[in-house]
């Protein structure tokens, strides 16, 4: 999840839901571009309807062909970069990973012919397994397809390919969490010990994070972006991919946004990943406990640049849905804050913000 590119919202829609545009231009484009690809690619264009909206500017319709369905994305190249959505798409492709193929483009006005990889996402189908209002059962199979996906996509990896996940990258994602969420949100003004505290934890935990050997990294690895309904799972989102810290997808698959999973889960999953990459070769080290740390590390640094972002989506973009879903952040940043002594400034810190006591327990140094 980057801070240019905020986290989709599937929303399958039925196909008699309206297609409302604000631009009445933009409309009359796409269905004089649709027009002209529908014969070439045997499409049914009066099939088209709302597949999908997106927290950013993208919007994903599916409509009918001769051959099955198909996906066009509505993407303003001046808000979406759809170059590269089609040159990552390639890249994973030839990684092995199942994602879409682009079969048209109109690279001027930001639409897209793509394959549908299908209706369903990992997290709709936990979504189906759990009762209302409960967290979903652990289903360990799919998560361990997961895995195996995300060591494919890592074993491609390359230096050169794509930008780094440098340190400047790091430190402005992180910005997110005092600039939106504490200064706006919050509506707190940090004073000069507690801005110092931030900027001393900060600077950790980009070291941190950088010490972590690099690969490619997608950036949005979680069950809202894995399609299921095949042997292979099927791979979204990823246009923001970086090359950068090994243990950043593995940490979003299970630090999810909208679900917590049990630690034993977590630590579970993470160790079949673990040594699953040490047989593929991947640069994860030969001590577990001091990846695990570093994944925890990379997790916390996701964890604050995403309660940043979900409340400038409240608060400049009017999409106040996704800040119901930073407690769950608050949650992952106290507990990861609160095993390490390092990080305790942080802690005592949110505590601050947030009005909370900090509870007793054992603490952890470096592993």
């Amino acid at each position: 999840m980057s801070p240019t590119s905020p986290p989709p919202t599937p929303a399958t829609s039925s196909p008699s839901a309206p297609i409302v545009w604000a631009d009445a231009l933009r409309a009359q484009a796409f269905h004089t571009w649709l027009s002209a690809v529908a014969a070439p690619h045997g499409l049914h264009a009066d099939s088209l309807r709302l597949a999908a909206a997106d927290a950013g500017f993208r919007r994903y319709f599916r409509l009918d062909s001769n051959t099955g369905s198909r996906i066009v994305m509505d993407a303003p190249p001046d808000k979406e970069n759809c170059e590269a959505f089609a040159r990552i798409a390639a890249l994973m492709a030839q990684a092995g990973l199942r994602v879409p193929e682009v079969l048209a483009w109109d690279p001027a006005q930001g639409f897209m012919l793509l394959t549908d990889l299908g209706t369903q996402t990992m997290l709709e189908l936990l979504q189906s397994d759990a009762p209302q209002g409960h967290t979903p059962p652990a289903p360990t199979p799919l998560f361990h397809q997961a895995v195996d996906t995300l060591i494919t996509l890592q074993k491609a990896s390359q230096p050169g390919v794509l930008p780094a996940y440098d340190a400047a990258t790091l430190q402005r994602e992180l910005a997110l969490f005092p600039d939106w969420y504490i200064a706006q949100h919050r509506g707190i003004t940090l004073d000069d010990k507690q801005r110092a505290t931030l900027d001393s934890v900060f600077a950790q935990i980009v070291a941190n994070n950088l010490d972590a050997a690099s690969v490619y990294v997608h950036r949005d690895f979680m069950p809202r972006n894995l399609m299921v309904g095949s042997a292979e799972l099927g791979v979204l989102d990823f246009q923001d991919a970086l090359y950068g810290p090994i243990t950043y997808d593995i940490a979003s698959l299970l630090r999810d946004a909208f679900h917590s999973w049990e630690e034993d889960f977590v630590l579970d999953i993470t160790i079949r990943y673990w040594e699953r990459a040490r047989k593929a070769g991947l640069p994860v080290g030969n001590d577990f406990g001091a990846f695990y740390r570093s994944v925890e590390w990379m997790g916390l640094q996701r964890h604050l640049k995403v309660a940043g972002i979900f409340a400038r989506l409240t608060l400049r973009d009017g999409k106040p849905k996704y800040l119901a879903d930073t407690p769950r952040f608050i949650r992952y940043i106290r507990a990861t804050a609160g095993r390490y002594r390092e990080l305790k400034p942080l802690l005592r810190l949110i505590d601050q913000i947030e009005g909370t006591t900090a509870a007793t327990g054992f603490a952890y140094g470096r592993m």
